[in-house]
């Protein structure tokens, strides 16, 4: 991707600015929330307050109006600082499909307060118990009451639920067995949870990593007609419109968690002597993080890539989905090569690189599993046989 010179300048701002401020939340932050298995809820506020999170809101509606290759720099500081910017990612691709598919009362009436923080649109409720990678088998049911929906069903795995004002809801608004396909008659809601709070119930899922997870049940909760985004029944292409940007943006935090990897393994190799020597002196050392960092650097070229097309308007599936599969593999290569350079230290949790082992190992299975990846490269691109 050849940038400007005012665009590479743009970016290195960002860099040093991303940087600047995660300096003000040190490992040590990280750490003591992981230990607590709580929400960074002052990281994401110094976020939203210096616009970081709005950054893809055009600025007509209060945001920075910039592209997904901004968001991903971003995201990917943030990682690569030792943070998670897992916490704040939502909100960037969850309003994508507001963004290409609301209409315009409604980004003028929720898009400005998102902007500004006074409201958060963090949570996706997509994901079932019984349903899992088969959205279209979601049983969550949103019915027609006069001027609003009545939602009833259950979400699971929806992160930052307890830490957001919105929802952005798939529901199905047509039983499956009435429509043609079976991707019909499921339709997207923006759901405002504080107001319908009497009629929702957020459970906590205790879990090694993403400590915000939760399960939702939705009993009569209420969203008004106004708050559907486009067409009843066609809400399952929105979600899919948006799932590029979310590989993409993941893809970035990969890249950043695998250079944190490949910096601090470095740096300790450089640094701990053994046998009167370097550690970094042994091949055994030395080769597996030299073989992360090539492969982090050819996933990265993915990702810019997949950022250019998407920020051009044109498709960019084949480049999102392997940009997020490469970046995912490659850093939890580094994640093992960094644990096996600091030996026994990389368990003690004051070295931080057990933290973000158990961070990193996430976006392998999540929110996409990388075997439905290869599916869809092996379909979608080489033209194999349906494999499920």
């Amino acid at each position: 991707m050849q940038l400007t010179v005012e665009k590479q300048e743009e970016h290195l701002l960002i860099r040093k600015s991303i940087q600047s401020l995660c300096k003000k939340f040190p490992e040590s932050y990280w750490s003591e929330l992981d230990e607590r298995k709580a929400y960074p809820e002052e990281f994401i506020q110094a976020l939203t307050n210096d616009g970081w999170l709005s950054v893809l809101i055009p600025e007509e509606y209060g945001g920075a109006g910039l592209g997904i290759t901004e968001a991903g720099i971003i995201l990917e500081e943030i990682n690569r600082s030792g943070g998670n910017a897992g916490a704040g990612h939502a909100q960037m691709y969850t309003m994508g499909a507001l963004l290409r598919h609301g209409n315009e009362e409604q980004k003028q009436r929720l898009l400005p307060k998102i902007a500004s923080g006074e409201q958060r649109l963090q949570a996706f409720g997509i994901t079932e118990p019984t349903a899992g990678s088969d959205t279209t088998s979601i049983t969550t049911t949103a019915e027609r009451k006069g001027d609003h929906y009545e939602i009833h069903g259950q979400k699971i795995w929806t992160s930052r639920a307890e830490h957001s004002d919105l929802m952005m809801l798939l529901a199905r608004t047509t039983p499956k067995e009435e429509v043609a396909k079976k991707t019909d008659g499921l339709s997207l809601f923006i759901l405002d949870m504080k107001d319908q709070a009497d009629n929702i119930e957020i459970v906590p899922i205790d879990t090694m990593i993403n400590h915000a997870t939760t399960e939702v049940f939705f009993d009569g909760a209420e969203v008004p007609v106004e708050n559907m985004i486009g067409e009843e029944g066609k809400g399952f292409r929105y979600v899919l419109g948006g799932m590029n940007a979310e590989r993409i943006l993941i893809a970035s935090e990969s890249v950043g968690d695998g250079m944190y990897f490949v910096d601090k393994a470095v740096d300790y190799a450089n640094e701990r002597e053994v046998f009167d020597r370097p550690i970094g002196k042994n091949q055994g050392v030395q080769f597996p993080i030299s073989e992360s960092y090539m492969e982090i650097q050819a996933a990265n070229l993915m990702r810019d890539r997949a950022c250019e097309l998407f920020d051009a308007g044109e498709k960019c599936g084949e480049e999102a989905n392997m940009a997020k599969y490469l970046a995912s593999e490659s850093t939890w290569k580094a994640a093992n090569a960094a644990m096996t350079t600091f030996g026994g230290y990389g368990f003690a949790t004051e070295y931080n690189i057990e933290r973000k082992f158990k961070e990193a190992r996430l976006f392998i299975v999540a929110p996409v599993t990388n075997n439905l990846v290869l599916s869809y490269v092996g379909q979608h691109v080489l033209g194999l046989p349906r494999s499920f």
